[in-house]
């Protein structure tokens, strides 16, 4: 099953049920300034309004090509009129193409399944930070070549810190990251993830690299 994720910086965009069909499944997430609050499985695509509250569409279209997580995206900037400056800034900036907005469900979905056939998919196999390495294909973790014994959670736990190193990143953004923003039972849940990937860090001679600050969360320190 081929997975894609949608990102939007439209409210909107929130309430988009996801889509599956011919082994293909489409979700969306919300786009902030700092980023995707979520781990992005699969091929990524982002849509970015023109004028945002925070800053401009292009500033924040330069940041996706500038943050590893994001600069394989395919993103389309969302105009408020077509005009032809707009449409060139757009581009420099960074993105791939451009649509008159506003974005609706069906005119992304449309737009997605039109183009996606010819563009590349998936996002690199592997991520390094020191001797910290992550295979995204097979699922595996090593320090300093040495496998990290992980569950499924506990890679994705440990991807999601390696995207965020030497960032203070609180439990509530780890279970929303992890899609279990919605369990009552969230800080217990994300303290037992936690503990099961020390002792898979330990076990393979990287014990030092999760920290936590205490009342405030976790944070991976690059190595």
């Amino acid at each position: 099953m081929e997975q894609i994720t949608i990102l939007t910086t439209d409210p909107a965009g929130r309430v988009f049920e996801p889509f599956t069909a011919n082994e293909i499944t489409i979700g969306f997430e919300t786009l902030t300034p700092a980023g995707p609050l979520k781990l992005l499985d699969g091929a990524t695509w982002a849509f970015i309004d023109w004028i945002i509250p925070e800053l401009s569409g292009l500033e924040l279209c330069r940041r996706l090509r500038a943050d590893s997580r994001t600069s394989d995206a395919h993103i389309t900037m969302v105009l408020e009129r077509d005009d032809p400056e707009d449409r060139r800034r757009a581009l420099r900036a960074g993105a791939d193409d451009y649509m008159t907005g506003p974005v609706s469900r069906q005119s992304v979905l449309d737009r997605v399944l039109a183009l996606s056939a010819g563009i590349p998919r998936g996002r690199q196999d592997l991520v390094q930070l020191g001797m910290l390495q992550l295979d995204l294909g097979a699922v595996q973790a090593r320090w300093n070549r040495r496998q990290i014994p992980l569950s499924e959670k506990g890679f994705r736990l440990l991807r999601y810190l390696v995207e965020n190193p030497n960032r203070v990143i609180s439990r509530r953004e780890i279970a929303e990251a992890l899609g279990k923003g919605g369990d009552p039972d969230y800080l217990r849940t994300v303290d037992v993830w936690v503990k099961r990937l020390r002792t898979g860090l330990k076990h393979a001679g990287a014990g030092h690299l999760l920290r936590t600050v205490k009342g405030k969360g976790y944070v991976l320190d690059e190595p």
